[in-house]
């Protein structure tokens, strides 16, 4: 057991020192760089409230355009970003891979950690400055909302470490990737929600679990809405099934990446 607790403490070393230079390499040496995070969700919040008002546009029921396009936004951009950096983790690290102590996944783990952390500051960020301003803050269920966003972290987290091991065998992966995203932007509920669909529209994208990580965030955040369509075990099912199938690649790149 001594020799297990040192192994592990010695891997919780080497991950946090792997995320505090991600985080002074991503946000520089200064605390002023952490609103660079900021800026990404605010501005697609912007783009489209204008959009969403110009439109005449409401929000549903219960929510305001601003806190109905937070609860899309930040779990979409969560789940993005998180499969982007982890799948460029070894390529954007692979100097550190020199150290013994240092292997892959220790490199996937501290991006993960870090986007998740980051994201969920965003979100604590934005939604307690609405708040704030608005002299008003009502959650019905934030377990359930912390969920959503965890679920998002962890989904982006197995696809990108598929898409991470895949890329080592070809760079076709890393430009395919953009591919898959950008029709996920609009079939994630960012700006919609399932209950206001049709039902053959609705039927369809359910089949995206990003959807299902959005949905259960507007469930634990607002009382007016109830994830009827939507379960936890349907992404769950994805991280699953991704995670095995990229700790498998991993198992089988590991020789590649050590020659390379």
């Amino acid at each position: 057991m001594s020799t297990l607790s040192r192994g592990l403490s010695s891997q919780f070393e080497v991950i946090w020192a792997v995320m505090l230079r991600e985080t002074l390499t991503r946000f520089g040496a200064h605390s002023f760089g952490y609103l660079w995070a900021l800026l990404e969700p605010l501005l697609m919040i912007f783009t489209f409230w204008v959009l969403m008002t110009i439109a005449h546009r409401p929000a549903p029921p219960g929510m305001d355009i601003f806190t109905f396009l937070c609860t899309g936004i930040v779990p979409y951009n969560l789940f993005t970003n998180t499969a982007n950096k982890v799948a460029d983790s070894i390529n954007g690290n692979r100097p550190l891979l020199y150290y013994p102590l240092v292997q892959p996944l220790d490199l996937v783990f501290a991006r993960t950690i870090l986007e998740i952390a980051t994201y969920g500051a965003v979100f604590i960020i934005l939604m307690g400055g609405h708040a704030l301003y608005h002299h008003h803050l009502e959650v019905d269920d934030a377990l359930v909302a912390s969920m959503g966003l965890l679920v998002a972290g962890l989904l982006g987290a197995s696809l990108g470490m598929v898409l991470c091991m895949l890329g080592q065998y070809s760079k076709f992966v890393d430009r395919a990737r953009g591919f898959i995203f950008r029709p996920l932007f609009w079939l994630s509920g960012v700006f919609y929600t399932v209950a206001h669909l049709p039902e053959k529209a609705r039927d369809a994208v359910l089949v995206n679990p990003v959807l299902h990580c959005v949905e259960l965030v507007r469930a634990g955040w607002f009382k007016s809405y109830h994830d009827t369509y939507v379960t936890v075990t349907y992404p769950l099912l994805f991280i699953l099934v991704l995670g095995f199938i990229g700790l498998s690649l991993e198992r089988a790149v590991r020789t590649r990446i050590e020659l390379t």
